[in-house]
């Protein structure tokens, strides 16, 4: 790798721009904006996936030192010189993220969260242009919103007795810690035309806090027996590392319970781990220990560092994996929830065994990132205690064994199938559409494998609710 004078200057020659540590036990000294604004550059000079990309982030930018720091005090704020340095931010890297407080990231990433334990899909009111109303998709098991009795499928129309609309649902959903969410009745009209359907609240209501929640990603695993095969069905939720065990010991169960076919529903999977995801591919096979699963490509600083991730037969300090040896698997999708480690799931084990997708389009990220700290190495060891920023920049791009990447527009599923509001039915359920689906294609014969389900109401417009970075991320332990 080239090394340029910038990289090197120490904490005298950079005037005031320094990252050093003073005896921060008794005497941190708070950090200026442009010292953030010097990390940022450094750690997106170092890592950054599309550096190449940006003229910017050459190594030979500056002239000098004073041209240096003459570049950093023209950015406001650490935010804004971040995002000068994103390459194609609407099509390309559409995930890197500076954060303020790297705290709350680390929260986020371990799956701690403050949370009432509530997702939802939100849609236009029939009719209306302004007018909105929500559905409860997810509660989150042992939740706040769980242990009052809020269930999946629930109609939400107004909160704290405001009634929903383009302007406000984000902030009285979403903006406060502590609200009331009032439910109503959905009446079709007895016709097939949503043009006449409408809305009421009916009375009902839930007073909901969000609290500090950590979430365990298994939250539907079940084995169902239908027309004598053991299908496993496994609702998994996000590749958090510190549930590798739980997840094992999940398909110990479908293991000890003969189960030869396997559901793996992702649709509310944002992504996570690239570990967590190699051990997931490899419960479900177990036939191709040693063979390349996938493959992390990094920019030309870091190319010492690519490699590859295999299929293995134990998880680091947990002991041997369960795996079900199978050679084919169903995987439950939707548009913008299904992302990075759930795709790389999907693309990596296509070259080994049949992947029947069913759903949506996936999200399309095929990049993985890494938190990098105001540190000598960019780790957390001996970070810098002026400032709480961390970035979580795109660093490498995954590909499977045959270097195909997942494609920028998603997956294409096998089966098109998208949930109905009416009718998302209860989670781990055969009734339920995209699990009953599946069930089908496992239990019929000659059953067509491409094609498109329509679902009644898929006519309303469903309008975009708060999606965070994390929430489709895949980062490198």
């Amino acid at each position: 790798m080239k090394t340029i004078k910038i990289l090197l200057l120490t904490c005298v020659a950079m005037f005031a721009l320094t990252s050093c540590f003073e005896d921060m036990d008794d005497n941190i000294i708070p950090s200026s904006t442009l010292n953030i604004n010097d990390f940022v550059w450094r750690g997106m000079n170092i890592v950054y996936l599309y550096k190449s990309e940006v003229p910017d982030l050459a190594d030979s930018r500056f002239i000098s030192d004073e041209d240096y720091t003459n570049y950093l005090t023209g950015f406001n704020s650490p935010e804004d010189l971040f995002e000068s340095l994103i390459y194609d931010p609407d099509t390309v890297d559409r995930f890197s993220r500076i954060y303020e407080n790297y705290f709350d990231l680390q929260n986020q990433q371990s799956g701690t969260t403050l949370t009432n334990g509530l997702e939802f899909n939100f849609y236009r009111v029939p009719g209306s242009s302004t007018e909105v109303f929500g559905v409860i998709t997810l509660v989150l098991n042992n939740s706040v919103a769980d242990n009052v009795g809020v269930k999946r499928g629930q109609i939400i129309r107004a909160v704290n007795n405001t009634n929903l609309t383009d302007s406000n649902y984000i902030n009285l959903v979403y903006g406060q810690n502590s609200n009331t969410l009032n439910f109503a009745t959905y009446n079709d009209s007895g016709t097939p035309d949503t043009a006449d359907d409408t809305f009421e609240l009916n009375g009902e209501s839930a007073d909901l806090t969000k609290v500090t929640y950590t979430e365990n990603p298994i939250h539907v695993s079940e084995v169902l027996n239908v027309n004598n095969v053991n299908i496993g069905y496994l609702m998994y939720n996000g590749f958090n590392q510190n549930f590798d065990s739980d997840l094992n010991n999940a398909f110990g169960e479908f293991k000890s319970a003969g189960v030869t076919e396997l559901v793996l529903d992702l649709r509310y999977n944002g992504g996570g781990s690239v570990q967590t995801a190699a051990y997931l591919g490899s419960m479900v096979t177990g036939q191709f220990n040693g063979e390349i699963y996938s493959k992390l490509f990094y920019n030309e600083n870091l190319s010492s560092n690519d490699r590859n991730y295999l299929f293995t037969h134990s998880i680091e300090n947990i002991g041997a994996i369960n795996s079900l040896n199978l050679s084919k698997v169903y995987v439950l999708t939707t548009n913008r929830r299904t992302a990075s480690a759930s795709e790389l799931i999907i693309n990596s084990l296509k070259p080994y065994i049949e992947v029947v997708v069913i759903g949506e389009n996936t999200v399309g990220k095929t990049q993985a990132s890494r938190t990098i700290y105001d540190s000598p190495d960019f780790s957390f060891e001996n970070v810098n205690q002026g400032h709480t920023y961390a970035m979580q920049p795109l660093i490498a791009n995954s590909t499977n064994v045959n270097d195909l990447l997942v494609p920028t527009n998603g997956i294409i599923p096998d089966i098109a199938i998208s949930e109905a509001f009416n009718t998302l039915g209860i989670l781990g359920d055969i009734n339920e559409p995209l699990l009953a689906e599946a069930i089908a294609q496992i239990t019929t014969t000659d059953r067509p494998a491409n094609r498109s389900l329509v679902n009644e109401n898929l006519q309303l417009i469903e309008i975009a609710k708060p999606i965070s970075a994390l929430e489709q991320d895949m980062y490198i332990d």
